[in-house]
């Protein structure tokens, strides 16, 4: 388990993929997706390759148009709107969660996802161990989403990791000069994150309990 350089002030996490399991979700509506707006379907034989591209590698790859990009993702939050009650939490981040916010370490969530609905996944247990939230980020926009939060919190970049499943989230994160950590449960395979060499990457939610705790416990020495 990497070593932190400073003590934490500040976890960052994403949502869609990192706190909640939306990727089968998200493959059940990509057929509906191509239909409205006119891109490739995913045969399912290509389904586990483009789970090792990068994000632009798979916007490529179904030649989406760039400029219809901010229609997808709205119309993707309003469905994903409407059936919240099909997305989980993956297991272990309740008590991933629970167990940040008793070390007395801050969290933020950034995500392309609306806030509403990232609420509803959390639930409010969960939903209220946020400090900071900043949300709707375009596909690749979140680098503003961090340095809103970073403005918000008034957290030092050296005292904050982001964690994240896809690429582009180590992308943003570096963009604003945050640590940026991949979680290897999400939707990305690790070969995805290979070309990137993120500064951290953690297989299991109790993973990630333990390197905060490091950190905290470091804060303590004299």
């Amino acid at each position: 388990m990497p070593e932190t350089a400073q003590p934490l002030r500040l976890v960052i996490f994403d949502f869609d993929g990192t706190l909640s399991d939306s990727g089968n979700w998200f493959l059940s509506i990509v057929d509906h997706l191509s239909d409205r707006y006119g891109f490739r379907k995913v045969a399912p034989d290509e389904i586990e390759p483009l789970r090792k591209m990068t994000s632009r590698d798979v916007i490529s790859h179904l030649r989406i148009p760039r400029w219809k990009l901010p229609f997808i993702a709205r119309y993707v939050r309003k469905l994903f709107g409407r059936n919240t009650d099909k997305v989980h939490l993956f297991a272990g981040v309740t008590e991933m969660l629970a167990a940040i916010e008793a070390m007395g370490i801050p969290l933020a969530l950034v995500t392309s996802n609306s806030e509403a609905n990232a609420r509803a996944v959390l639930g409010p247990e969960n939903a209220a161990r946020f400090s900071w939230w900043a949300c709707g980020a375009s596909l690749f926009g979140k680098a503003p989403k961090f340095r809103s939060v970073l403005r918000q919190s008034g957290v030092p970049v050296a005292q904050i990791v982001s964690l994240g499943d896809e690429t582009r989230d180590i992308d943003a994160a570096r963009a604003v000069g945050i640590r940026a950590g991949a979680v290897l449960w999400g939707y990305a395979e690790p070969e995805a994150f290979a070309h990137l060499n993120p500064d951290l990457a953690f297989s299991t939610p109790d993973q990630v309990v333990a390197f905060v705790r490091a950190s905290a416990q470091m804060d303590r020495q004299p």
